[in-house]
């Protein structure tokens, strides 16, 4: 297992493995969620999120998530000011309000998460199939179908789009073509 700090926030992370003292973590955390831990197929990702002055973390997500290795794992991303965590492995997204640990919703990537990317008030999110934006709060803003291969940049006002060489400019906030 790893931590990471986050502002305020120490993440303690393991991929492909539940801790040891798993029962431990999700008798003292106020909020601990076990998503799909039955299942044979897929990896483990465990994430907890301790609190500032907090001694055991307040949020405890254990999951078993698919498609997983190879370019797909799990990711993570903090916005301390508004208090959220946003999470994904495989296709399963999930937002978090940590000031008063809860889920404020689950979402699926389109075939797979890749990875988030935090830029001013927006949150985006990459997958192997979709682009998607949300604000630092968690509200979705849009969302749109990429193939690979595919990458974006971020500017002042606009999401630069690259798909397999076809250049496309998105307004930030809307999607909207600029």
């Amino acid at each position: 297992m790893f931590a990471v700090g986050f502002g305020p926030y120490q993440v303690l992370c393991l991929y492909d493995a539940l801790p040891n003292l798993l029962a431990e973590y999700l008798t003292r955390a106020a909020l601990a969620e076990q998503i799909d831990l039955a299942n044979p197929e897929g990896k483990f990702c465990f994430v907890a999120v301790q609190r500032p002055g907090d001694d055991w973390p307040a949020l405890v997500v254990a999951q078993r998530y698919q498609p997983a290795g190879g370019v797909f794992f799990p990711g993570a991303l903090i916005v301390p000011e508004t208090e959220r965590l946003f999470l994904g492995a495989g296709t399963r997204l999930l937002c978090y309000d940590l000031a008063r640990p809860s889920l404020l919703w689950e979402d699926a990537a389109e075939c797979a998460f890749w990875s988030w990317r935090r830029d001013g008030s927006e949150v985006f999110m990459a997958a192997e199939l979709e682009l998607a934006a949300f604000d630092v709060s968690g509200q979705k803003l849009w969302t749109r179908f990429v193939e690979p291969p595919w990458e974006f940049k971020v500017e002042l006002d606009r999401v630069v789009l690259d798909v397999m060489g076809t250049i496309t400019h998105l307004e930030r906030r809307t999607g909207d073509h600029v």
